[in-house]
């Protein structure tokens, strides 16, 4: 499973970014993309994604990819 960003409710902060493990996080002009082929959600590594903890926006900004 992967996570994607939810671009309306992203505020372009890039907390995400440097704390990705995978370095599946890019972004382009204050636009972030976390790259579903390589995002692990953390898994293995951290009890919880570490986008998602950083995020000031939450659960909200960070989704799930639905299947």
């Amino acid at each position: 499973m992967a996570l994607k960003i939810v671009l309306d409710e992203c505020t372009s902060c890039g907390d995400c970014k440097p704390v990705c493990p995978t370095k599946s996080i890019t972004d382009k002009g204050g636009i972030f993309k976390i790259n579903k082929d390589t995002c692990t959600e953390c898994e293995g590594e951290f009890d919880e994604p570490q986008c998602l903890a950083v995020c000031p926006a939450g659960d909200a900004c960070i989704v799930p990819i639905a299947a």
